[in-house]
């Protein structure tokens, strides 16, 4: 189960054209979401720690989205 809300997700989906949006579709998008996010956090967690601090921080977190791609 997705800890995303689902209403926002359904917003996601109609701002991206959608006229319907079943909550099934967007407990999916959540799940995908959640499962990129931690892809992302993990490599900004490793980023964070190689430079020897505890704190993760934006430039750790972009950097880590542009390593996933």
């Amino acid at each position: 189960m997705s800890e995303l809300p689902v209403a926002p997700l359904k917003r996601i989906i109609y701002s991206a054209g959608a006229k319907n949006v079943s909550d099934s579709a967007a407990a999916a998008l959540g799940r995908i979401l959640e499962d990129e996010a931690m892809v992302i956090a993990g490599k900004a967690v490793e980023l964070a720690k190689h430079a020897k601090r505890k704190t993760v921080t934006t430039e750790d977190v972009e950097l880590a989205e542009k390593m996933a791609k």
